[in-house]
């Protein structure tokens, strides 16, 4: 699943070549269609399908951000303002592409169910293999309740602070860290990748309760996460199985990973073992994370 790195990525790749344009129409996959038909909601939420392409139709981007995992295109469409906020779920992917064939690999190309024709004669085409991913049309983010409970970005000021605080609520004291550090009300954007990352350069077993942690490790806990998703950043995103950016390449913060999937401990090169947390599958070392 995306996490904040990969986001970042993406909208770092679509900031230069979709900023300022606008959206000429939007075409849906027959899938989507099919899924309202018998009632479910795929991809598209809180909108009907054609509604949704009509007030996207002639709407020009005017900026693309990242919040925790999701991507805001602010948008204007007859001096009005619209936001469109997508999240790409498990296996989400947008291209930036002439033609969709142009798209090399094919499990993308098969799955492609929301592409935006651009004013450049070029395609901004969202993919999604298992079609967990969302859109909303918004007039803000007090439309989609979830968005207003997210803690801030751990970049900033006061991120810590807010960490500190929600840690000693009684719905976090006795739950695990990694659950805890998980939770996007606690930590903006660190999925299941990053938290055994951070969590095995402290030491620390992903299964200990919050509050058999001191605040002095807890704050050493928060930093080591910051420093891990700004170099998963840097690398360009851990690429594990459908994570591409939009021209289509994978990321490099796979190969420098040191627990997340592994076998041994490059440590103490014993075996390492999994537990299942908060529905996830957890890496630890049991002889180097207590």
């Amino acid at each position: 699943m995306p996490e904040l790195p990969e986001v970042e990525g993406v909208v770092n790749s679509l900031k230069p070549v979709a900023t300022g344009k606008t959206i000429e129409r939007v075409t849906i996959s027959p899938v989507l269609e099919v899924s309202r038909k018998a009632g479910k909601q795929a991809i598209i939420k809180g909108t009907e399908l054609a509604d949704f392409q009509q007030r996207l139709a002639d709407a020009k981007i005017i900026r693309i951000v990242r919040r925790s995992k999701y991507i805001y295109f602010h948008l204007e469409k007859n001096q009005q303002s619209i936001l469109l906020v997508t999240h790409l779920g498990m296996t989400g992917a947008w291209f930036y592409v002439h033609e969709t064939h142009e798209i090399s690999e094919e499990k993308f190309r098969k799955h492609i169910h929301v592409i935006f024709h651009l004013d450049d004669d070029m395609l901004l085409v969202y993919t999604d293999i298992r079609r967990f991913g969302e859109m909303r049309l918004l007039e803000s983010e007090a439309q989609f309740p979830p968005l207003l409970r997210m803690a801030p970005e751990p970049f900033d000021d006061s991120a810590l602070s807010y960490f500190l605080e929600m840690s000693k609520l009684p719905k976090y004291q006795h739950k695990s860290i990694k659950e805890t550090i998980m939770d996007g009300q606690v930590i903006s954007g660190c999925g299941n990748i990053y938290a055994t990352e951070a969590l095995y350069s402290m030491h620390i077993h992903p299964a200990r309760k919050v509050n058999r942690i001191s605040q002095k490790r807890l704050i050493a806990l928060f930093h080591t996460i910051v420093a891990v998703l700004n170099e998963s950043i840097l690398a360009g995103g851990s690429s594990i199985s459908d994570y591409r950016n939009i021209n289509g390449e994978a990321g490099g913060m796979q190969d420098r990973l040191q627990m997340y999937g592994k076998k041994q401990c490059p440590n103490c090169i014993n075996a390492t073992k999994q537990l299942v947390l908060g529905g996830r599958n957890s890496w630890y070392c049991p002889s180097c994370q207590r």
